[in-house]
């Protein structure tokens, strides 16, 4: 449930009958990683008729075909990829009835050197489309990660902040491309008058989607899929800080929340960046448990000695994934699809670092998520939506 459900908000206002007249959009989104982890998220909750700044027209992008896994959302869905500034244009110019954009997307290159080149490329690109296009627009919603506290991926922990993470912390003197975006961003916003900025920084990411470069859940749950598929034990790939320190996340309904918190509700939230967790914390050696529980499969424990790394251990499952797609009526996907091993790894590496949301409650969002529920809610959206049995 939503936090502005429970009365800490006025009511949002509804959409018209479609009996008595056409729709009357208060506000209209642009959702740029619409098939995301996070896309997914904003594409369900801001059609609803009680979300705030409602009612909401959606238009979606995404570099491939709508998924049938996505296409019951009310959204207008546009094919785009935002790497090609002239498909970028043709496709996006016309989008003149945006009034908030929420970008939610990223791009992996062999390096941070190229993840800067790309991303950066890309959120240029939909920037000079956008902004002279779009007269209406009053608000960009960027999300980045916690890796702005902690390194990128080439340099991840090596002389990272030292923890709780506060988000008023100074750049790591190391490429990120987060500070890319960041800096792109605070130039455009600031050649048009009115036009506000809000930067969203969560951890690892408990959510949906098949197609996400970081999901944590749905990785998971391939996993123990396989486990079970070929009757072996849930070992645990990853390090005994991993398994016994305490660790956090973020829903990804949460951090939808709070980007339009930050986008129509509260003036406080303009132009700041905000952590975004779910406010507590638990331990892998008890969720290992509960991933166990949901699919059936013997509980291992943390093994003493060389490190197991999913990366070894779905080596060449590349067939067995096939077999549980066809056995299971599953919908097709590839397992370099739908399990992000070498994140995981890393994240599944080291002691967790947690971050501080005292910044974002003292603004005025009191949005949080008991992550035990989060966890079984995403695994069961994952099987009832046929991506793993």
């Amino acid at each position: 449930m939503s936090w502005w459900w429970s009365g800490a908000v006025g009511a949002a206002k509804k959409p018209l009958n479609q009996e008595n007249g056409p729709l009357n959009y208060q506000s209209v989104a642009l959702v740029v990683g619409i098939t995301g982890i996070i896309g997914n998220s904003l594409a369900e909750i801001l059609p609803r008729p009680d979300t705030p700044g409602g009612p909401w027209k959606v238009y979606g992008v995404a570099r491939r075909p709508r998924p049938q896994w996505n296409a019951n959302n009310p959204v207008d869905y546009i094919q785009c990829d935002i790497s090609d500034p002239k498909e970028t244009e043709s496709r996006l110019s016309g989008l003149k009835d945006v009034t908030h954009l929420f970008y939610v997307t990223w791009a992996s290159g062999s390096n941070e050197a190229e993840n800067c080149e790309i991303n950066s490329k890309m959120f240029s690109n939909l920037l000079n489309c956008i902004i002279p296009n779009a007269p209406k627009l009053q608000h960009i919603c960027l999300t980045t990660g916690k890796k702005h506290y902690i390194g990128s991926f080439d340099a991840f922990m090596v002389a990272p902040h030292d923890p709780p993470y506060t988000e008023d912390l100074p750049r790591l003197d190391t490429p990120n491309f987060y500070y890319n975006l960041e800096d792109i961003l605070f130039e455009k916003v600031a050649k048009k008058d009115g036009l506000t900025w809000s930067v969203h920084r969560p951890g690892a990411i408990f959510g949906f989607s098949p197609y996400s470069l970081i999901n944590v859940i749905c990785t998971l749950c391939v996993y123990a899929s396989i486990c079970k598929h070929e009757g072996s034990v849930l070992r645990f790939p990853g390090t005994k800080e991993a398994w016994s320190s305490y660790y956090e996340a973020s829903d990804a309904d949460l951090i939808a929340e709070q980007e339009i918190w930050a986008a129509v509700l509260d003036p406080h939230a303009k132009n700041e960046a905000f952590n975004c967790s779910n406010g507590d914390v638990f331990k892998w050696k008890h969720f290992w448990k509960v991933l166990a529980e949901q699919f059936e499969v013997e509980c291992g424990e943390f093994e003493e000695g060389q490190r197991l790394t999913f990366g070894e251990l779905m080596k060449d499952k590349g067939s067995v994934w096939d077999e549980i797609v066809k056995e299971n009526n599953l919908v097709p996907t590839k397992l370099e699809d739908v399990g992000a091993w070498w994140v995981v790894d890393h994240s599944f590496g080291i002691e967790y670092p947690l971050d501080t949301m005292n910044k974002s409650k003292e603004h005025g969002f009191l949005g949080f998520r008991n992550s035990k529920s989060s966890f079984v809610h995403w695994i069961k959206k994952l099987k009832v939506s046929k991506i793993v049995p």
